[in-house]
């Protein structure tokens, strides 16, 4: 059955962006890129809705609901999950398939070296939950949730992107027949629902939130294919095109994001060896596409840009790891033991994705910079442009 990409009897007309970047530069490398351009775009009238301590308050009171509404609307249970993994596992999150984002490295000199080993910080928890799945001996619809906590240290440093990452990583078992658009579109929807009460009971909580200039999440995802995307802003860069489309659908779940598109070019670069981006689909107009996976994007009235919430999809089988790392220049991967034991179907099928816990309650809360709803390490210009900016950015 072919995806529905977008509501019945909604319209959307394109939106004349400036295009000032080219588009290959724009496939991984997240944030702004400069602080003079940060400065420029974040809010110079911006007075949190709430004060730091009804901040920390807020926080917790949030993550518990959605924790516990996340793991009643998609039957996980929580777990605990590494901050460290051992190199020759495999098991870390590479972000992108192009060695742009590399995980901290270290060695740990175990008995003076007699049983040494070299761990790295994990960068996201992504290929651990396939494996932690059977090791917990999870079955068709049941999964696990983890409050992950990671280091990205390739990022640049702005009003969205820290070094310190939290995220709600979450996996769930799937049958071959729920390999398909329609039960991620399903899974996708329920997430949705799991974030707009959380909205709603940040709003009971705290009612100054409530504000005529930041309307509240919209009820519905709009589905959107990244090719179907393209064909409406062909001349702009991944970004410009979320932008575009974000001003007027405030939310969308934007599909097939890894394989590249009718120009040449992937949406976003994605890793080889989770998401299945490979898989042929078809546009509800019948146009040849690829992918089981996607992101959650909404328009943040407080800063006035695009917000990514989300990246989630189907994981890849057997068949589709060896495509993509094959399209990737990646083979070499298949000496790992995650690689191993999905070539030889040792972990289950399972669908799977992360959502930022600070992304989120970033929105939630009505904040105009990360680094007010978590604590990690900012450079010196841009807690200055901050300050001026009467943001109070925590450390």
């Amino acid at each position: 059955m072919p995806f529905l990409l977008r509501p019945a009897k909604q319209t959307l007309a394109p939106v004349e962006v400036p295009m000032t970047n080219p588009k290959v530069a724009d496939l991984a490398g997240p944030g702004i890129g400069n602080y003079d351009e940060l400065e420029r775009i974040l809010p110079s009238d911006y007075s949190s809705a709430l004060t730091r301590r009804e901040t920390q308050k807020a926080i917790f009171a949030v993550k518990r609901f959605i924790e516990d509404n996340l793991c009643k609307e998609l039957n996980l249970i929580m777990v605990t999950v590494p901050l460290i993994v051992d190199v020759e596992s495999g098991v870390n999150d590479m972000l992108d398939r192009d060695g742009s984002r590399t995980p901290i490295q270290f060695h740990i000199s175990n008995d003076r070296d007699k049983h040494p080993l070299d761990a790295q910080i994990v960068q996201a928890a992504t290929k651990w939950k396939r494996t932690a799945l059977r090791e917990f001996g999870m079955r068709a619809g049941e999964g696990l949730c983890t409050d992950m906590r990671a280091v990205r240290k390739d990022y640049f440093l702005d009003h969205d992107h820290s070094v310190y990452v939290d995220q709600w990583d979450w996996e769930r078992v799937v049958s071959p027949e729920q390999r398909n658009l329609d039960f991620l579109k399903e899974i996708v929807n329920k997430i949705w629902k799991v974030l707009t009460d959380a909205e709603r009971y940040a709003f009971e909580l705290f009612p100054e939130l409530r504000s005529k200039q930041c309307p509240s999440l919209p009820e519905k995802l709009t589905f959107i294919h990244a090719e179907e995307l393209l064909h409406m802003y062909p001349n702009l860069p991944r970004k410009q095109r979320e932008t575009a489309i974000l001003q007027q659908c405030p939310a969308l779940f934007i599909v097939g994001i890894g394989h590249p598109l009718e120009d040449g070019y992937p949406h976003e670069m994605r890793a080889a060896d989770y998401d299945d981006w490979v898989t042929p689909t078809k546009t509800t107009d019948g146009r040849q596409c690829h992918g089981l996976n996607g992101d959650i994007l909404v328009w943040n009235y407080v800063t006035k840009r695009r917000h990514e919430l989300s990246s989630m999809g189907i994981r890849v089988n057997a068949e589709t790891l060896r495509k993509q790392l094959e399209l990737s220049a990646q083979m070499d991967f298949l000496k790992f033991p995650y690689h191993q034991a999905i070539l030889k179907n040792d972990i289950p099928l399972s669908i799977g994705g992360g959502i930022g816990q600070a992304r989120t309650l970033m929105l939630i809360l009505r904040k105009a910079h990360l680094g007010e709803v978590t604590v990690s390490v900012w450079p010196k210009i841009l807690k200055e442009i901050c300050a001026k900016k009467n943001i109070h950015v925590l450390e």
